[in-house]
């Protein structure tokens, strides 16, 4: 699967995610962030709007930033479900973009 195809995957997942918080549990954290951070992916995924070592270093600071959120989340709670998903998910979406 091409790079960029697996990015827009990832951001519909990660926006998703985000509105299913948001309708099951109220949260509108889950909601913000994962606005925002779709947000940045989003412009990274624009050809041609940054370069490609600067877009591909904001995507890569923006999914380990995820990745940190997630894994915070998970340990806290001890629920897989939903950081923990979304943890599996990030790390596999950030290594299959750096194969």
């Amino acid at each position: 699967m091409h790079p960029h195809t697996l990015l827009w995957i990832y951001i519909l997942l990660l926006v998703a995610g985000g509105i299913i918080g948001f309708l099951n549990a109220g949260s509108k954290v889950s909601l913000i962030t994962s606005a925002v951070a779709a947000a940045v992916l989003i412009l990274t995924a624009i050809p041609g709007l940054f370069g490609k070592s600067l877009a591909r270093g904001l995507a890569d600071a923006t999914m380990a930033a995820l990745l940190i959120v997630f894994a915070l989340r998970f340990v806290k709670t001890g629920k897989f479900m939903p950081s923990g998903l979304m943890l599996v998910i990030t790390a596999l979406a950030l290594a299959c973009l750096h194969l």
